[in-house]
């Protein structure tokens, strides 16, 4: 698949100069798409996987604390978000495919020894490539997600998300990432995640996540899901769950069964701080996640 053939691709000159951004993007072509990913920093691989509707932009303020705690970390852009190829047809997004794109990517980075940082959509993705690559992963930090198994219960809030997004042309990117943080993030922040799309059509990825949550067991992607709930909850690998104290959408107590329910440790409180954590207490988030690296 080229960019220009139903692919928008963002020039660089629109991801320049991003506030607290001092990162370069690496790009592989994987399948016709040019994938963009962070690589920083030395030692044991850490890879952090976002969600919706954010990019590696998110992780910005985690990865330093990481980095210089001696570590290599790998953040990518999933196809449809950030530097990486955005195709703007919605079909074109499944669960299954996103998977299989991370794992061409991240098969090429020769990991080992690594550890998985997933949030929101980056669980169900990230997770699942560490039950089924187990040779790469040797750890798990969970923020604020965990396998879509069509058997979690979703909000009336988030139900009508969906269908405001099913019906809408464009997602308002920035609106949906100023409201899941507990303190404004101001309107340079906020522009940087909306700056990757340069038309309505580039934003199908953010449009499709939604749609493609498994929200019945017979749904497309469930099962494949349930199967990643049922390895984790057999899996002895160390974990490490953050939770913010102040998510409306997904409330504390959403992160304490999450973590009961796979045999996780309690999760450990982020105060003052709600969806995007990384947004409210990212330098916390970060030192936090080395310090239980290094011990």
């Amino acid at each position: 698949m080229e960019a220009g053939a139903g692919v928008s691709r963002t020039p660089d000159e629109r991801l320049e100069g991003l506030p607290d951004f001092p990162f370069t993007s690496r790009y592989e072509e994987v399948d016709g798409l040019r994938l963009a990913y962070l690589d920083e920093g030395e030692g044991p691989p850490v890879v952090f996987f976002h969600g919706e509707p954010t990019w590696s932009f998110l992780w910005r303020k985690v990865i330093g604390p990481v980095r210089d705690a001696g570590f290599r970390c790998i953040a990518p852009d999933y196809a449809g978000f950030g530097r990486s190829d955005k195709p703007t047809d919605v079909g074109f997004y499944t669960y299954d495919r996103h998977v299989a794109l991370m794992a061409e990517l991240l098969g090429r980075l020769e990991l080992r020894g690594a550890t998985a940082v997933v949030h929101d959509w980056g669980g169900p993705i990230g997770l699942r490539l560490a039950v089924e690559h187990p040779d790469w992963f040797d750890r798990l930090v969970i923020m604020e997600t965990g396998p879509f198994t069509g058997h979690q219960r979703m909000s009336e809030a988030w139900l009508a998300f969906r269908e405001f997004v099913r019906g809408s042309e464009e997602v308002p990117i920035g609106m949906l990432v100023r409201g899941g943080c507990k303190h404004d993030p101001g309107d340079e922040v906020i522009a940087a995640y909306e700056a990757p799309y340069m038309e309505p059509a580039a934003k199908a990825g953010a449009r499709a996540f939604p749609l493609i949550l498994p929200t019945e067991p017979d749904a497309p992607g469930a099962a494949a899901g349930k199967a990643v709930a049922d390895a984790l909850r057999e899996d002895e690998r160390p974990t490490l769950v953050l939770w913010a104290e102040d998510d409306p959408v997904l409330p504390f107590s959403v992160g304490e069964r999450v973590a009961a329910q796979l045999n996780f440790p309690p999760p450990r409180p982020i105060a003052d701080a709600s969806h995007f954590l990384q947004e409210d207490a990212g330098p916390e988030v970060g030192a936090i996640i080395a310090e239980w690296l290094r011990s």
